[in-house]
């Protein structure tokens, strides 16, 4: 079993930049990761996106779930790695790249968008046919459940799973910054600490800035644009 499982909605800029760092952790402690599926759009299949959401919300988690299909088929057909390899294509080619102007929210989730993508990853082109396969909604919906159940329902993403099933989980930690090699690890170690104690619930504060990606239009060495994100996400109201 994997030291560790990794929640991720690949249109989550905050869950890739936790994923790039948790890449930086697994270097350095030789951890096995079991990168696994938490789609915000299942998550929000309740909500009134246009009361509740800024524009295009909808229509970029929609693009997640569908994406999330495709990672579906890939682990099914090449294996669990394969998942890992699909989401580090993703996440360079969404939030590691400067800004594209075709690259509007509804265009993530289609084979024009995707078909590069999977060239990238060395993955079949075959593949992006999933992206129209709700039948593998299940399997993303029971993953959802999986990863909601270790944390409560009023998350997002990534949620991190330390040593399963028995191990700790938590939601995120939400970074807009990518730390050092050294400080990496020390940043794990306090994050797994602090959430290993049987009482702690919550530190949080919800001010974050905008993360240092060049997709978000943000280089390394400049800090974001900070906003309030009330309620964990950009929900204009409950």
């Amino acid at each position: 079993m994997a030291d560790l499982r990794f929640y991720f909605d690949p249109v989550c800029p905050f869950a890739w930049m936790t994923s790039r760092w948790v890449r930086l952790v697994q270097a350095q402690r030789d951890y096995s990761v079991d990168w696994r599926f938490v789609s915000l759009r299942l998550v929000n299949a309740a909500v009134d996106y246009d009361a509740q959401f800024p524009p295009d919300y909808e229509v970029g988690h929609t693009a997640g779930l569908r994406l999330l299909r495709v990672a579906a088929r890939t682990r099914a057909e090449h294996g669990r790695a394969a998942v890992g390899t699909l989401y580090e294509a993703l996440g360079q080619r969404l939030f590691d790249s400067p800004p594209d102007p075709e690259d509007s929210a509804d265009r993530r989730g289609t084979r024009a968008f995707l078909d590069p993508v999977l060239a990238s990853a060395g993955l079949p082109a075959a593949l992006a046919e999933a992206l129209d396969d709700a039948s593998l909604d299940a399997v993303v919906q029971a993953e959802t459940d999986e990863a909601l159940a270790l944390t409560g329902r009023d998350v997002g993403t990534p949620i991190i799973h330390v040593q399963p099933p028995a191990g700790v989980a938590f939601f995120g930690p939400v970074i807009s910054r990518l730390p050092s090699e050294a400080d990496a690890v020390r940043l794990w170690d306090h994050v797994v600490g602090l959430a290993s104690f049987p009482g702690f619930a919550e530190l949080k504060r919800s001010l974050r800035e905008l993360p240092q990606l060049r997709g978000l239009g943000v280089e390394p060495d400049e800090v974001g644009e900070q906003e309030d994100w009330h309620g964990g996400s950009r929900r204009r109201h409950h």
